[in-house]
This record gives structure tokens, C-alpha cells and sequence, in this order.
């Protein structure tokens, strides 16, 4: 089991945490059926770190729930699998495979997945009567991230409409919703990438394997590198090269794509990201590229 550490003594970390730890005690204390977003990515994995801190001593009495594209990258899976077996945490996987199996959805012509996980998280919203989701979307990765707020009320569709967003003065939160609806709740919205970094650092948050450089076969497509896997590739024309990659964020294997990087500990990667110029999903995710509104109109929908 996972010890719980002191705070970090930078101020900054100290107030964002303390901020965080406040939210996801607010949300234990107002809803029934919380579930917390985890796809053992960076963020979630830093929000399931919070979530631990929030309850501590109590054990953690919210699902987790992560919604498989089957296209995932195997590393992260399996570094998900290990973090929810060492906590003993209870884990709901919807596949998008079952959805695509029985007919409620359908293979994108493009061959990614990504946007085909809206239905199959909306269905186990309602089907495990969750009434919260805890996730860890930050402002500053896209501009619709930027528009929401950190209690998000979705209708009984899922969906998002900016226009009916609640006020948040003097950090008060309002997780007031009618039947049918549930509230999205985003405790780190107020964090950069180059925070959650230092966050890990402070804490020793362990990641997967695959945010360090290492030595991967990718291809370049429209600009990317995407790894070969069951989601295609490489094409004819895509040369197949081994490069020493690491990956900001992860997701969809045919859409998310490696960085050129030396960054083999956490403070080469804080010293990376320092200097970039751009936001970790900008850099590496091709569903985002899809029009200037691509987020922004999956939210509505229902989307994380």
C-alpha cells in the first residue's frame, strides 16, 4: 500500500494542493456515487495521489473508472492495473470494444477511437448511478478546458452547455443538480503541466514507464510519431524508425504521438517542459487538430 507524504514545501504546490485536497473533500461530502477519471495517465495519477491525501486515514471510497478505447498503450495499462491492485481500489472499465461488438457504435473512418468514448461513459455514468466524476482536466491544455468550471453540472443528455455555468466566488462550489444530471468536478483545473511535474517530484508520484525517454519504433504521421499497434500503421510511405521518444500524455494510441527526448528522470522532464512552448496536447494529440473547436464540441456532447 502506498504511504501517504508531507506536503511539498514549495508555497505555490502547497496552496494548489491544498486547493485540490478541499474540492475532492467537497465533493465526498456532497455526493453519494463519486467516481474519480483514471486512465493511469499523469493527471489521474496525481488526482488519485490528492484523493488519497483528501480521506487519509480512511481508505478511498470512490471508484475508479476508466474508459478503454482497446487501443490503449499496453505500459499504461498495466501500470493502472498495478497502482488499483497496490490500493486495493475499485476499478469499472467500459470498453469501447463491448460498445462496438453489440452495434451502439461504430469504427470511425479514420481509425481512431478517441471520440468514440463519450456513449460508453455516459452509459456507465447512468448504469453505475455515479452522481460525480472527479477528473483531472487543467485549463491550460485547451481553450474549452479553459472555459469550465471546476463544478461542472452535465444535463441528463451528458452534455455541456457553457451558457449554464454557475458562479464560483470565494471558492464556493455549487454541486447542486436535478435527477438524471451529474456534475463533472475538475480539483487540479487551476494547474500547469510544468505544476503537476513538480508536483510528482515532490511527492515521488510514480508514472508510467513511458513519460521517460526510451528507445521506441514510431512513425511520422501529419507531424507526429505514433507507435504501430492494433490501430494501424505504418501506411505505405511511413517509414518505420527507432528513436528515442517520450510521451506528455496519453490516450488513444492512433492519435497520441511521442516527442523527440532525452528526459530519462523527473527533473529532466521538468527542465524540458520548462522551455516548451507548447501545451502537452497540442504537441501530441491529433484528435485536438480535428477543427479549433474540436474539444470544445466533444465536451458538449458529453466528452471528458
Amino acid at each position: 500500500m502506498t504511504t501517504v507524504t508531507a506536503l511539498p514545501t514549495d508555497s505555490a504546490l502547497r496552496e494548489l494542493e491544498a486547493e485540490a485536497i478541499e474540492i475532492i473533500r467537497e465533493v465526498v461530502a456532497e455526493f453519494d456515487r463519486p467516481a474519480l477519471l483514471f486512465s493511469g495517465g499523469k493527471d489521474s495519477a496525481v488526482l488519485l495521489h490528492l484523493a488519497r491525501k483528501a480521506v487519509w486515514p480512511a481508505p478511498l471510497g470512490i471508484t475508479l473508472l476508466h474508459v478503454d478505447t482497446g487501443h490503449n498503450l499496453q505500459e499504461v495499462l498495466d501500470f493502472r492495473d498495478a497502482l488499483v491492485a497496490d490500493g486495493g481500489h475499485r476499478l469499472v472499465v467500459a470498453e469501447v470494444e463491448q460498445w462496438l461488438a453489440d452495434g451502439r457504435l461504430a469504427e470511425r473512418p479514420d481509425g481512431t477511437r478517441n471520440p468514440l468514448q463519450t456513449v460508453p461513459l455516459l452509459d456507465t455514468i447512468v448504469e453505475q448511478k455515479f452522481d460525480a466524476l472527479l477528473g483531472g482536466a487543467r485549463r491550460d491544455e485547451d481553450r474549452a478546458r479553459a472555459k469550465e468550471r471546476i463544478f461542472s453540472v452535465r444535463d441528463a443528455f451528458g452534455g455541456w452547455d457553457p451558457r449554464r455555468q454557475r458562479p464560483e466566488l470565494w471558492n464556493i462550489y455549487n454541486g447542486r443538480h436535478a435527477p438524471g444530471e451529474h456534475t463533472r468536478v475538475f480539483p487540479i483545473s487551476n494547474w500547469t503541466e510544468l505544476d503537476v511535474w513538480r508536483y510528482i517530484a515532490a511527492e515521488d508520484v510514480a508514472l508510467p514507464s513511458i513519460y521517460y525517454a526510451h528507445d521506441r519504433d514510431v512513425f511520422e504521421r501529419a507531424g507526429m510519431l505514433l507507435t504501430p499497434g492494433p490501430w494501424g500503421g505504418p501506411k505505405p510511405g511511413e517509414a518505420l524508425q527507432r528513436l528515442r521518444v517520450r510521451y506528455r500524455t496519453v490516450g488513444d494510441g492512433s492519435c497520441t504521438g511521442a516527442v523527440l527526448s532525452t528526459a530519462t528522470t523527473v527533473d529532466e522532464v521538468i527542465e524540458e517542459i520548462s522551455v516548451s512552448r507548447i501545451t502537452e496536447r497540442g504537441a501530441t494529440r491529433a484528435d485536438d487538430r480535428l477543427s479549433e473547436a474540436a474539444m470544445e464540441d466533444r465536451k458538449r456532447e458529453g466528452y471528458f
